[in-house]
């Protein structure tokens, strides 16, 4: 079985077992793993030594929600990730993994800035500028509060227009995007979602 597929197996049956959404289940996962894949690409000219980090960017990518506090208790959940990654991967990466998913969050990042990993500075960046980037997804942020808040499709509509207004319109001027992959890449996004929520709200004669 490869890497890929062992790890997304886990992410499937842990989505499973926690009732975790497809907002933040599979899809998710894979949609992280590909923007880590694009911004790794991007700074390999420059930071070469990247390389040798390959594997724990895209562990972490992969893996990263599944200790989201919104569904589990976080420390029992990662100590559940490190469990599985035992045979997996070297007991070093597991640390930094572990050490990336839990301060790579939205919240986290606000409330403590970022951490100080030493080498894999630049690990953590990739991580968690490919997890903002999935953030401009609308129907994503409305399928959360649909299924996990109400499920009233208006609400949840006006719900992802305030958090995009508030939150993910702003993470650039915020300064979360430090690579020029991901600043470029967040410039289209915003048009996007700005095009999407202006979709809904025509369908839904908001």
């Amino acid at each position: 079985m490869s890497l890929f597929t062992k790890l997304f197996n886990f992410v499937i049956l842990t989505s499973t077992r926690y009732a975790i959404d497809e907002s933040h289940g599979l899809t998710h996962s894979m949609d992280v793993l590909r923007n880590a894949h694009n911004i790794y690409n991007s700074v390999l000219t420059t930071t070469p030594d990247i390389r040798e980090h390959e594997r724990i960017i895209y562990v972490s990518a992969i893996v990263h929600d599944m200790c989201d506090k919104k569904y589990v208790n976080e420390r029992d959940s990662i100590h559940k990730i490190e469990e599985f990654l035992q045979d997996t991967i070297h007991p070093f990466e597991i640390d930094v993994v572990k050490q990336i998913i839990a301060t790579m969050s939205y919240s986290t990042v606000k409330k403590n800035g970022f951490p100080d990993l030493g080498q894999y500075q630049s690990a953590y960046h990739i991580v968690r500028e490919a997890d903002l980037l999935s953030a401009y997804d609308v129907d994503r942020c409305m399928v959360y509060h649909m299924q996990n808040i109400n499920p009233n499709m208006e609400e949840s509509f006006q719900h992802a227009n305030l958090l995009f207004e508030n939150r993910v319109f702003k993470h650039n001027e915020d300064g979360l995007f430090l690579t020029e992959y991901s600043k470029k890449q967040s410039i289209m996004l915003h048009k996007n979602a700005k095009i999407r929520i202006n979709q809904w709200r025509n369908i839904l004669r908001l």
